[in-house]
């Protein structure tokens, strides 16, 4: 009986799980960034199942591995809620709407590419993608500066300069923050030693 329960429960979890990648997958438009704010809002701040640091370290490893930052969160997300089971249902809701999608404009590519009006409709939604990411960005840029710390706001500060004005590829800009705490880290771990 209690085996019945808690396969009862994980299904129903994975069921959701499911549901949710599809429904952002299937309503978010302007790629990974956004599909990441609406998984953080919908696993993060409704559901519970992951918590605000998790979400953000997901994020950094979403974006600085090699493929579609939107599938390395699912793969993440599902990971951390239901293993390998909840990565590959996370995967699927991940992927289905954008295939369908895709697979639906290619047969009318024509009749798409030629309309006033989808190309008006797709401006537009260019300036929603902005405000998403940009609340993306604020959310998590304040979680850093209620930190306190002057070496993690100097960080944020240097990676944001040093993509956006120097157009120094976010990938190395990942890895260089990395490769600080990683040192940050093994010298605190040191010097408590030495205590």
């Amino acid at each position: 009986m209690v085996k019945n329960k808690t396969s009862s429960a994980r299904s129903s979890r994975l069921w959701k799980l499911f549901l949710s990648t599809l429904y952002i997958s299937s309503f978010t438009f302007g790629g990974g960034f956004v599909i990441v704010t609406f998984m953080k809002k919908k696993f993060v701040d409704e559901l519970h199942w992951i918590d605000e640091q998790e979400m953000l370290d997901m994020t950094a490893l979403a974006q600085s591995s090699p493929g579609a930052i939107a599938v390395n969160a699912a793969i993440l997300v599902g990971w951390q809620v239901e293993g390998l089971v909840g990565m590959t249902v996370a995967v699927l809701g991940t992927i289905i709407p954008p295939m369908i999608i895709l697979s639906v404009i290619s047969v009318f590519y024509n009749a798409f590419a030629a309309n006033h009006y989808i190309a008006l409709l797709l401006k537009g939604m260019q300036a929603g993608v902005a405000a998403v990411i940009l609340d993306v960005v604020f959310d998590l840029g304040g979680k850093v500066l209620k930190t306190r710390s002057w070496v993690y706001i100097a960080l944020m500060v240097a990676a944001f300069v040093a993509n956006t004005v120097f157009d120094v590829n976010v990938v190395v800009v990942i890895l260089a923050a990395a490769a600080f705490g990683v040192v940050r880290t093994l010298n605190q771990w040191k010097k408590r030693g030495a205590k």
